[in-house]
């Protein structure tokens, strides 16, 4: 590991800090893990409201402690406060990547309503530079909520995440859905199993391409939106009529795809997924998992709300003319903080009022001129990191702010929109 990114005394974040969630929770664990680097977040998650029996909010999810725990196990870390509810945890990990020597794992989360997505996401950097001389992969298996409220879906990370992360740095993840599991309806765990080859000793993580790449009409220009719908199937056809419909008037002349259709099997298990791709590769996404009350609604009243909420977020995804939407951003802050070398993955500005109509865009003369300071270093200004900063969702703001204070080395420029990489390596002692 480089040498400074040597273990440090005890660094304290506070948990309220920007989004003050379980994301920062999840990062700042993760990055400690990979760079030994001791912990205490105090006011865990202290941005999160009480509900209504009046019960103080925020503390750790089952979700963050079957995580922690993991690391914790796999690092040797000396741990306090790693409870369900506590607000105040220490995490200590003594043992890095490299020392890890299993190369299968299982984790089964607390309770079903515990996202595996976002323990992957927890411990996948850890795992990612625990290569060893023999190139044998790592397979990992973990059981709990695959389709749950404020996380990634599983389809999210299998069309959009996982991809991007193989187009930009070169990331191979097989994975595969072995059992469903929402929040909504009867309780059941699924499970999803993802098989990588982690990083060789001594290699560190790079971007494939240039970080500068110009961009053009062609990379915003769509080639196909893929639509995958989990619902009852007693509302299939009218939810896939409502998309269609919408998709043709907001982006006519763009193929749509009903990629995927599953029974959800229950009535209060409705989601869907839109992703766009560019003609060069590009892809954005927007998709909605139904958490209101349902009972009282007509299905074609619902198919209606499902279709505008998701057919809407996409349309606003694509106007910004950004190389990834929303989520796909804060979720990539991570990987360009421990990469080695130069990342940008701009999400653009808000467009102006006369761009928000249900229409695409067809004027894109003043693409190169707004990615103008992207493309141009003598322009760089770099950022300051003492708290949550740049352009997009306070989720992504505050996932910098994270690997900021977790590795000193990296630095941003230009609102976060360009990132020097830490250049995390662990060479063969």
């Amino acid at each position: 590991m480089k040498s400074d990114m040597l273990p440090r005394k005890l660094l304290r974040l506070d948990g309220r800090t920007g989004e003050g969630g379980g994301q920062l929770v999840r990062i700042a664990c993760a990055l400690a893990a990979v760079t030994s680097q001791p912990i205490r977040i105090d006011h865990v998650r202290g941005n999160r409201r009480g509900d209504r029996q009046g019960n103080r909010g925020g503390g750790l999810k089952a979700q963050h402690v079957s995580a922690i725990e993991w690391l914790a196990e796999a690092t040797s870390a000396e741990v306090d406060g790693l409870a369900v509810g506590s607000h105040t945890l220490e995490f200590r990990p003594s043992l890095p990547p490299s020392a890890i020597v299993e190369r299968h794992f299982k984790i089964i989360a607390g309770n079903s309503a515990s996202s595996t997505l976002l323990i992957f996401q927890a411990i996948f950097p850890f795992l990612l530079f625990a290569g060893k001389e023999s190139g044998e992969p790592i397979e990992l298996e973990i059981h709990g909520g695959t389709n749950v409220s404020y996380s990634l879906s599983y389809e999210y990370l299998d069309q959009v995440l996982l991809p991007t992360l193989h187009d930009q740095f070169g990331i191979v993840v097989e994975r595969q859905l072995r059992t469903r599991g929402w929040a909504k309806g009867p309780q059941s765990r699924g499970c999803i199993k993802l098989n990588f080859q982690p990083l060789s000793p001594g290699q560190s993580l790079k971007l494939l391409g240039k970080w500068d790449k110009t961009l053009g009409a062609e990379d915003f220009r769509l080639k196909r939106i893929d639509i995958s719908i989990l619902v009852p199937g007693s509302l299939r056809e009218s939810l896939e009529k409502f998309i269609a419909d919408s998709l043709a008037k907001i982006f006519p002349g763009v193929d749509t795809n009903f990629i995927f259709f599953e029974d959800s099997g229950h009535a209060t298990r409705l989601y869907t997924l839109l992703v766009a791709h560019s003609e060069t590769g590009l892809r954005w996404a927007h998709d909605y998992l139904y958490n209101r009350a349902c009972k009282k609604k007509a299905p074609e009243t619902l198919c209606a709300e499902m279709s505008r909420k998701v057919c809407e977020g996409l349309l606003e995804e694509v106007i910004l003319r950004g190389v990834v939407d929303q989520h796909l951003q804060d979720q990539l802050v991570v990987f360009q903080a421990l990469a080695d070398g130069r990342t940008s993955f701009h999400r653009g500005n808000k467009p102006v009022d006369g761009d928000a109509e249900i229409r695409m865009p067809t004027n894109f003369g003043d693409i190169n001129n707004s990615l103008e300071d992207l493309t141009l270093q003598n322009k760089m200004r770099k950022d300051k990191t003492d708290e949550p900063f740049g352009e997009g969702s306070m989720h992504t703001t505050t996932a910098r702010w994270v690997a900021s204070e977790m590795l000193p080395a990296v630095q941003w420029f230009n609102k976060g929109t360009i990132c020097d990489g830490a250049c995390v390596s662990f060479p063969t002692k």
